[in-house]
């Protein structure tokens, strides 16, 4: 994917299990969406627009309003995590007007080989494609059971939130590859330290 100046393929992060965890992923360890070839990488690869959906209308005013809904589910999620009863109703207001807001409307069409496709019935607006996000949230943060499944990542300062859909819900990091690897090879040098001792 040529997107010029694009966060590199392996910084974006597409596991946390919904997309807007996904979002707030994009913090840590730094900021993922600081431009508009990053954005668009990410609004891709989180699914919010088919493959090879051209996002050549996209404007430099694109990025600050995903990182403003970021700024906005973050604490709602966070909340939740800690059980915190405060209400954070600025956060919870934009977010429900964002949701209201039409998400991008697909269309299935014929590909070249006779198999259904999905495509975007025209440009997605900016507006849309946050609704879709924002949507993702209303439907995560009103839902017991998909709610009881949030985990904070117990790697040492990781800030990513993630739905553990494990078996027995014992998962305990955002990405066994990542931090999951981590805390091995932090607790085998550990080991091998008090071994030499």
């Amino acid at each position: 994917m040529a997107l010029g100046t694009a966060t590199a393929p392996y910084d974006l992060r597409f596991d946390a299990g919904r997309i807007c965890l996904d979002l707030l992923a994009t913090t840590h360890p730094g900021e993922h969406l600081g431009s508009l070839p990053a954005l668009c990488a990410w609004i891709t690869g989180a699914g919010l627009v088919p493959p090879g959906t051209a996002l050549t209308h996209a404007d430099a005013s694109w990025p600050p309003r995903f990182r403003e809904l970021r700024e906005h589910i973050d604490p709602l999620v966070r909340a939740q995590l800690a059980a915190d009863v405060r209400p954070h109703d600025r956060a919870l207001a934009r977010v429900n007007d964002l949701a209201c807001l039409a998400p991008p409307a697909p269309r299935a069409v014929r590909a070249g080989d006779g198999t259904l496709v999905r495509v975007l019935a025209g440009p997605p607006a900016c507006a849309a494609l946050l609704a879709a996000v924002a949507r993702d949230a209303v439907d995560l943060l009103t839902d017991p059971v998909t709610r009881s499944a949030l985990r904070q990542c117990a790697g040492d300062n990781c800030p990513i939130v993630y739905l553990d859909t494990s078996r027995g819900r014992r998962r305990r990091w955002c990405s066994s590859e990542v931090c999951g690897n981590r805390e091995r090879v932090a607790r085998h040098r550990r080991r091998a330290a008090l071994a030499r001792a």
